[in-house]
């Protein structure tokens, strides 16, 4: 009787997905700043597809990092890193990444896996809970400076911030370059606006830090949500220093800072 062999070892796949970066590859330091950007990229990408405010992962760590030129195509980045949930700050376990930045001013083109050390029934039950207590609200959330001077964020108001966090993801995986990327810094306004149907929806005015420039660009977003579907964002931005910068139509996922560092690393 055949026997069924073992799952390859992490060690083992690690290896075979950097085999894709052999060649005209050269690795990068982990440290670097194009490393640790093209790493934030892919969570962006990430956070927003899981539609999820409980499973937000914030980057730990870049392990590894490979850069390959894709004639034609752009800049490849091959990455292994570890995240940190965005709660609570304990390991969320480790991502193999590919970031490809296109020639073009087209978004990063990621592709992503990642292992899962939160139960994942543990987290579908925070999302409900989460989603039950904002469809139930009689008077809309309001609020302002979240968090506030002092990076203090209201228990009531966290599920507010964890929502922006998610929709904003997409904006700044969207705005990410190879040489500019973003930080959510803060919810300058929230408000809910109270529906019939099932969706929850706010509009948010967010503050995303662009580095390495340090510039300030303030974004409207018009999200809606529905617990254990896609997000739903539409939004504009404008930095600080000149008028309507650009706009986007509704987008969804599909499986889914200034505050450093928790806050910042998305």
């Amino acid at each position: 009787m055949r026997r069924l062999s073992a799952a390859p070892p992490a060690a083992f796949l690690l290896a075979l997905f950097f085999l894709g970066a052999a060649g005209a590859g050269r690795e990068l330091q982990p440290g670097s700043r194009l490393a640790a950007g093209a790493a934030r990229a892919a969570l962006h990408y990430l956070n927003f597809q899981a539609g999820s405010p409980g499973a937000l992962r914030a980057l730990g760590q870049v392990r590894k990092a490979t850069l390959k030129s894709i004639p034609g195509s752009g800049h490849k980045y091959y990455l292994h890193f570890t995240t940190e949930d965005y709660k609570s700050g304990e390991n969320a376990g480790s991502c193999l990444a590919t970031v490809l930045y296109p020639r073009t001013k087209s978004p990063p083109v990621v592709n992503i896996k990642c292992m899962h050390t939160k139960d994942q029934k543990q987290i579908q039950e925070e999302d409900n809970r989460l989603y039950q207590k904002l469809r139930h609200q009689t008077k809309p959330i309001i609020g302002n400076n979240i968090p506030d001077s002092y990076g203090n964020i209201e228990p009531a108001l966290e599920p507010v911030w964890a929502l922006a966090v998610a929709g904003s993801s997409y904006i700044m995986w969207e705005k990410s370059t190879e040489t500019v990327g973003y930080f959510m810094a803060q919810v300058r306004s929230a408000r809910q606006w109270i529906r019939k149907d099932d969706f929850i929806e706010f509009d948010y005015t967010v503050l995303l830090h662009e580095t390495p420039t340090q510039e300030i660009i303030s974004c409207h977003m018009r999200l809606t949500w529905l617990s254990g579907h896609p997000l739903k964002v539409k939004h504009f931005c404008a930095s600080e220093n000149q008028g309507l910068e650009d706009g986007s139509g509704m987008e969804s996922g599909s499986a889914a800072g200034i505050l450093h560092e928790r806050g910042a690393n998305f």
